[in-house]
């Protein structure tokens, strides 16, 4: 039996249902088993913890992770965690239900990161200092779990955007990373979608409803 963890410490029993995530399309899973290959991203008994906001990017990565997890040659496990940012009119919580009719190990942690944005941000953007503090977040549990690899589901759109912001903004050119190490060395950090164009994305959502019902996003 699997359990999920919340912030308030209560384990929800999971139980395995593997087939009642959608199939995705040989569009999406060609590009990320090759964005997957090309960067070495999954290796022989990773256990990957996936950034779960809730939209329809994150749970198409799920969806197509659980895929290749039954069809891969190799053995990996998936875990899942949102960080549930309290900010009024998003509301990820569905999201436990759901992730234990899919018998995903998941951990679902509450941090007040607005009220701590209004005492503590300092020349920043909102969204950047929320990008890091939930970062540290999910960096936090996957020690604490034993997670080696945190899966985040920026796709090509992204990653072309990251780079047009910095190229005209910060006078760099460089754009988000597909495969790298954190600075302590403890967590590889993946992109499996790098390949993968915003559209297709969006065309599978709609086609297979990945979003749960009653999810806020």
């Amino acid at each position: 039996m699997m359990h999920a963890e919340t912030t308030a410490g209560q384990n929800i029993p999971l139980t395995m249902h593997p087939d009642i995530s959608p199939r995705p399309p040989k569009s999406l899973l060609r590009p990320v088993g090759r964005a997957v290959g090309d960067y070495a991203m999954i290796r022989p008994n990773d256990r990957i913890l996936m950034g779960l906001s809730g939209g329809k990017d994150s749970l198409s990565l799920l969806h197509i992770l659980r895929h290749l997890q039954r069809h891969a040659p190799i053995r990996f496990e998936i875990g899942a965690i949102t960080i549930d940012p309290m900010v009024e009119g998003f509301d990820p919580s569905p999201l436990q239900a759901y992730l234990a009719e899919l018998g995903v190990p998941y951990h679902f942690v509450r941090e007040p990161i607005m009220a701590r944005a209004q005492t503590h941000l300092r020349g920043d953007s909102y969204c950047s200092w929320c990008a890091r503090m939930k970062c540290g977040s999910m960096y936090h549990v996957a020690r604490t779990h034993g997670y080696n690899v945190l899966a985040l589901g920026q796709h090509l759109d992204d990653l072309a955007e990251s780079f047009l912001m910095s190229a005209f903004h910060g006078g760099r050119l460089q754009t988000m990373k597909a495969h790298y190490l954190n600075d302590a060395g403890d967590v590889r950090i993946i992109r499996p979608l790098v390949y993968v164009r915003e559209r297709q994305l969006r065309a599978f959502s709609e086609e297979v409803r990945t979003c749960p019902p009653n999810v806020n996003i």
